[in-house]
């Protein structure tokens, strides 16, 4: 069996991390999310078939051309959007056999993979679903069942219970003759719910098994911290490979990489996972749920707090970072803050596509891209993103968002006058 993993898409709602890569390249613990993916697909496939466009040769160099010994294949996306013709474009890959499908950008447990494979073949399936109930299917595919089959899928009901489509899939090869057959949806996509539903109607067989386990749609940059969060409590084990100097203080589980260096006053609460090669210290402080890359560095009277922070980067003095996900090659200078709680402590709402979204987190920091170089003393409010190649003068107060491969200058209006 073959595993397609359909990583096309540019991540416009998790803009500005995704300013210059695929959004499945982002690294949350530490790791690329579409390796957690493939970990997970990897006891029931013999092969990978990455469906790529965007950015595609970033996605390339991060995966290379096998994973933990699979042939990995990457087949362009053929022209149009949406799951359908992303599927589509494995055809003469899987043509001869069964095949899972699953989106690059959804996390779950190789439970439902294996729950999901086991249906199939029990029922001797056309193709199955994997389904996982909630109370609210605003934001999902209700998959409507019937026994062991399904009955219909139709794309957000609104706010009822029921079984949401997870976006992960087992199919024979007949489902490329449905697709070829699928119209442009209304959002102008062709999409394999549709496929499913004209599957159902011809009469196929098309099963569903029941996922309880934790799942995420990683589709929004707080989504990043959820899953940062989950991994580091779940799956992190307590391991120091550097170096940990006598009066640094590490409460585990925490994971530190080789070549790193703690110094001395830093005080580590876990989980936490530092990459290879950063400096730690001297006397920080690195609170639960905090994820720092390679080749970081951060510094004394520096306090993080459940964030991301990936590779290259650095908090060397002065800073805090509360609840916020930092990219790649970022300067952090001097007393730059970020703040991460609104006064009235309503839920922080974030800018997605032009409009604004409820996190549904009463606390959240920034979103900063990659390459950007703050100056001394810059406050950021929550929620704020500031885009890749950006640079903030010293003194600004980011209230609003920063576009990509902006300056901003605060201008002052200064008093000369002599001494008497």
């Amino acid at each position: 069996m073959k595993g397609v993993v359909l990583a096309a898409g540019k991540g416009e709602r998790l803009k500005p991390l995704t300013d210059d890569r695929p959004k499945v390249t982002l690294k949350v613990a530490n790791r690329p999310i579409i390796e957690y993916i493939m970990e997970n697909l990897d006891p029931f496939v013999d092969e990978f078939v990455i469906i790529v466009r965007y950015k595609k040769e970033k996605l390339i160099e991060v995966l290379g051309d096998e994973f933990h010994g699979k042939p990995v294949t990457y087949v362009e996306q053929l022209p149009g959007d949406g799951t359908a013709k992303a599927i589509e474009s494995a055809e003469k890959y899987v043509m001869d056999e069964e095949f899972i499908v699953a989106n690059g950008d959804i996390y779950l447990e190789k439970e439902g993979v294996k729950e999901l494979v086991s249906t199939f073949r029990k029922h001797n399936a056309d193709a199955a679903i994997l389904v996982k109930n909630f109370d609210d299917l605003s934001h999902f595919g209700k998959v409507e069942v019937n026994g062991a089959k399904v009955e219909r899928i139709t794309e957000k009901p609104g706010k009822i219970p029921g079984y949401a489509n997870l976006g992960l899939y087992v199919f024979t090869p007949e489902v490329f003759r449905f697709i070829k057959s699928t119209p442009l949806s209304e959002r102008g996509e062709y999409e394999i719910t549709d496929t499913i539903n004209r599957m159902i109607k011809a009469g196929k067989n098309v099963v569903y098994a029941v996922y309880e386990g934790y799942w995420n749609d990683i589709g929004r940059p707080w989504n990043l911290l959820e899953l940062n969060e989950y991994l580091l409590k779940t799956k992190l084990g307590h391991e120091i490979k550097g170096e940990v100097e006598e009066g640094a203080v590490i409460i585990p589980p925490v994971e530190i990489g080789e070549g790193t260096v703690v110094r001395s006053g830093s005080y580590i609460i876990g989980p936490v996972k530092i990459g290879r090669n950063s400096r730690i210290g001297p006397n920080c402080f690195i609170r639960p749920h905090t994820s720092i890359g390679d080749n970081c560095h951060i510094g004394n009277a520096v306090e993080v707090k459940n964030s991301i922070i990936m590779d290259n980067s650095n908090a060397p003095h002065l800073n805090y970072v509360g609840d916020s996900i930092i990219g790649e090659n970022v300067n952090l200078g001097a007393g730059t803050i970020t703040a991460n709680l609104r006064h009235d402590r309503g839920n922080i709402k974030v800018e997605i596509k032009g409009k604004l979204e409820d996190s549904g987190r009463h606390k959240l920091g920034a979103i900063i891209g990659h390459n950007v170089k703050t100056g001394i003393n810059v406050s950021i409010y929550p929620g704020r993103k500031i885009g890749s190649n950006s640079l903030i003068g010293p003194g600004v107060v980011v209230d609003k968002n920063v576009p990509p491969e902006t300056l901003v200058l605060l201008r002052q209006e200064k008093v000369l006058r002599k001494v008497v």
